[in-house]
C-alpha cells in the first residue's frame, strides 16, 4: 500500500505542477481574475496534497495501520473531488459545480483525522 500512495502522490504532484503552468501560461487572460484564482486554489490544495500523500506513504511504510491507510484514500479521493470541482468550475464557468467542492474538502479534513489517529495509535 505504501508503494500506491507514493506513487499517487508523484502523479497528483506532476499534474499539479502541470496545472499550474497551464493556468499561469494558457489560462491568463483567457478566464476572469475571479475563475483563476479558483484555478489557483485547486492547484494549491493538490500540491499541498500530494505532498501529504508521500508523508502517508511513509506513515503505511512504518506504522501499517489501518488509519494511514484510510487517510491515503481520503487524500487521494478529496484532492480528485475538491480539486477537480475547482477546475471544471474555472474551465466551464458552471457554478454549481462549487457545490460539490466541500464534499471533497470534507474528505480532505477526513484524511487529516485519520493520519492524526493512526499517529495516536501507534
Amino acid at each position: 500500500m505504501s508503494k500506491t500512495f507514493w506513487v499517487l502522490g508523484c502523479v497528483l504532484g506532476f499534474t499539479g505542477v502541470a496545472a499550474g503552468a497551464f493556468g499561469a501560461h494558457a489560462l491568463r487572460g483567457k478566464l476572469s481574475q475571479d475563475l483563476l484564482a479558483v484555478w489557483e486554489i485547486g492547484v494549491r490544495f493538490q500540491m499541498y496534497h500530494a505532498l501529504a500523500l508521500l508523508a502517508v506513504a511513509g506513515a503505511v511504510a512504518q506504522w501499517a495501520n489501518r488509519g494511514a491507510e484510510a487517510a491515503g484514500w481520503l487524500f487521494a479521493g478529496g484532492t480528485v473531488v475538491f480539486c477537480g470541482s475547482l477546475y471544471l468550475l474555472a474551465l466551464s464557468g458552471v457554478r454549481w459545480l462549487g457545490a460539490v467542492t466541500p464534499l471533497g474538502g470534507l474528505m480532505l479534513l477526513a484524511g487529516w483525522g485519520a493520519l492524526a489517529w493512526a499517529g495516536w495509535q501507534r
